[in-house]
């Protein structure tokens, strides 16, 4: 049975979310405070976390920061605050995906549920016998190891920067919608939610990218999408 750990501090959101991801089968724990969840998250083992922003003693974007520097898990940021500035802190340290509240507890467990399908998936394909690398000029994507070398370099990414990387550079020289990319990479329909592909496109340039302003591999076709060139 999957873990998931929820960190909220409005009780009744709280209890609402276990009693419906407990519905759907699986092991829920719960923390009201951040320096409580950040200890969990930490000290016990969670297949996804699901981390509110603003939390009392440790606030999500800290819990975040901690966790992804031991735990390649999926975590999933909810908060109130639609500022875009928000968003793109939260995905850029390493957040999964980020829920706007209000949303229906219904929206939440699909997106729990799509978001462990796929890290199910990719771990399977991690161990998988086959083509371990895929090379693009100077990157080199090492699909075993989860790692990313450009010019020989290691370069560290997130889980879902890797995923997008990765389908990328399977389907090369093909052009993907925002609306696309975010139904492969999250498993989930766009829902309206460009911002969070093109945060990551972003964080990818920033990473691969010898000058992000003008990217020679991730290219942008104005009005369609984006592309990774060969």
């Amino acid at each position: 049975m999957k873990r998931i750990l929820i960190i909220e501090d409005d009780q009744v959101i709280l209890e609402v979310q276990k009693d419906y991801l407990e519905a759907s089968g699986f092991e829920v724990e719960i923390a009201a405070s951040g320096d409580i969840g950040q200890r969990k998250a930490l000290e016990e083992d969670f297949d996804l976390i699901i981390l509110d922003l603003m939390l009392p003693k440790t606030d999500g974007f800290e819990i975040c920061r901690q966790v992804r520097q031991s735990k390649n898990i999926p975590i999933l940021m909810v908060s109130a605050k639609k500022e875009d500035i928000d968003k793109i802190r939260g995905l850029g340290l390493g957040a999964d995906d980020y829920m706007t509240k209000p949303f229906s507890v219904g929206e939440l467990v699909a997106r729990v549920k799509a978001h462990l399908a796929r890290y199910d998936r990719l771990m399977a394909d991690n161990g998988a016998k086959q083509k371990d690398e895929i090379r693009i000029r100077g990157i080199r994507i090492d699909k075993r190891s989860h790692k990313v070398f450009v010019n020989e370099s290691e370069v560290a990414f997130t889980s879902k920067e890797f995923d997008m990387l990765l389908f990328l550079a399977m389907h090369p020289n093909r052009v993907f919608s925002k609306d696309e990319l975010f139904e492969k990479i999250w498993g989930l329909d766009a829902l309206g939610d460009n911002a969070t592909v093109t945060v990551f496109i972003s964080k990818l340039r920033e990473k691969i990218e010898s000058d992000p302003s003008k990217p020679q591999y991730i290219e942008t076709i104005w009005g369609v999408g984006y592309r990774l060139n060969l």
